[in-house]
């Protein structure tokens, strides 16, 4: 079912399902704009991004009602959007020539981490529902088109004077929906095989650890140390992005 995939390959894409699901077990976000790009490496973008998708799907059932109870309202208004907008995400990908879809990404990822570095948002500032409905369009596009719904919803969180927990359960809530609306997109309209749960299935327990260990480190960090982190983490897939339009 996963043949033509070297032992070597499938280590490192273990290997990085680990550290990914730290990342995003700390920041609440990141796993899917750090590991599809290593996945890509073994497998087509396409698998890639399914397989990302139920890794997404997967991990978010973890601690899904402490989340859900600890999210804020936008988190549901934005996860609705997403999910209706994520299958012209899946159709995007199956048609748009493959250099525009890196240059797409490049420009939304680099975007996003720009807004990042803006000055925060005023205290008590209540998003507009053109924004927040924004959020969650770009985000669906992007779950169905690269399977990185983060770039459009982590600056509207960590713009804004609210709480770490908040923010990152928020993003959490949002992403579990995005996964499963990829994950069902991309079956319905043929993209995903049975190749990618299998794959999934051999990554998850990696995941499950490095997203515990996230866990546990969240709780023992500062606010600032957390904020920095996170827009790090988003620069690193801006660069990233930009890089690997580059090279093409």
């Amino acid at each position: 079912m996963l043949g033509g995939l070297t032992e070597i390959q499938i280590a490192a894409a273990v290997a990085a399902a680990l550290g990914a699901a730290f990342v995003r077990g700390l920041a609440g976000f990141g796993m899917a704009i750090l590991l599809v790009p290593v996945l890509g490496l073994a497998i087509p973008p396409r698998e890639a991004v399914v397989v990302a998708n139920w890794l997404g799907l997967l991990i978010g059932l973890v601690g899904l009602k402490k989340i859900l109870h600890a999210s804020e309202k936008t988190a549901f208004q934005i996860s609705v959007v997403a999910v209706l907008a994520t299958p012209l995400g899946v159709w995007l990908l199956s048609v748009a020539d493959p250099a525009l879809a890196r240059l797409l990404i490049a420009l939304i990822a680099f975007g996003s981490f720009l807004l990042v570095l803006l000055p925060k948002k005023p205290a008590h500032y209540a998003p507009s529902l053109p924004e927040t409905g924004g959020t969650g369009l770009l985000s669906g596009i992007l779950t169905g088109f690269a399977g990185m719904p983060g770039p459009p919803v982590v600056p509207y969180y960590l713009r804004r004077e609210i709480a770490p927990e908040l923010a990152r359960a928020s993003m959490m809530t949002i992403f579990m929906a995005t996964s499963l609306a990829g994950v069902v997109s991309a079956s319905v309209l043929g993209v995903a095989t049975v190749r990618e749960p299998a794959f999934a299935a051999i990554l998850f327990p990696a995941v499950l650890l490095g997203n515990w260990l996230g866990t546990k480190a969240f709780g023992k960090i500062s606010d600032t140390a957390w904020r920095s982190f996170t827009g790090g983490v988003l620069g690193l897939a801006a660069i990233a992005a930009v890089v690997k339009l580059l090279q093409t």
